[in-house]
């Protein structure tokens, strides 16, 4: 039997936060009042659908941690009311989405999970959905929103959280074995 080889990278993880809605740099032209680009919530966001999006935006970042989720843990997590998913359609489809968790590990609202399908990349569209999520977690209540990337995430991820408000607060790099 042939084991699976594995290889060790560094990767580097980078925190961020908005800590003041008037610390918010919204991207929202021109997809704000495009008739092709719709973002609407997930309210009751079914476990193959949930694993459609997070393997399918995450497929080429090393996102991996929900797929050995149990559709019972999946709908249990996605139906708390701390949890909400936007999800972005563009003609009718599916191209990305956010998650936001107001009850994770740190204070204030998290942004747990972002991006968009390959497809839907390199349009702006990344900006205005992160736009439009961080509007819905102050709206939400949050005092503090958070969240952290990697370099394992897109090229742009970092530079996009920095232009919406993100600043640093903690940078650990370690070694992941892929």
């Amino acid at each position: 039997m042939f084991g699976v080889l594995q290889q060790s990278i560094s990767v580097t993880t980078t925190w961020l936060e908005i800590t003041s809605p008037a610390l918010f740099c919204p991207a929202w032209e021109p997809w704000r009042q495009h008739p092709a680009a719709l973002i609407m919530e997930a309210r009751e966001p079914l476990p193959a659908f949930y694993r459609f999006l997070y393997g399918t935006v995450g497929k080429d970042y090393a996102w991996t941690d929900r797929l050995v989720w149990t559709d019972e843990a999946l709908y249990a997590y996605l139906a708390r009311p701390a949890v909400t998913l936007l999800v972005l359609y563009v003609h009718g489809t599916p191209a990305g989405y956010v998650e936001l968790n107001r009850e994770s590990e740190e204070p204030g609202t998290e942004v747990a999970y972002f991006g968009l399908i390959n497809a839907f990349q390199g349009r702006g569209l990344g900006k205005y959905l992160l736009s439009v999520g961080i509007e819905r977690a102050f709206a939400d209540g949050a005092a503090r929103v958070w969240v952290h990337t990697c370099t394992l995430d897109g090229p742009h991820a970092l530079a996009n959280y920095q232009g919406r408000g993100f600043v640093p607060y903690r940078t650990v790099t370690a070694a992941k074995l892929l």
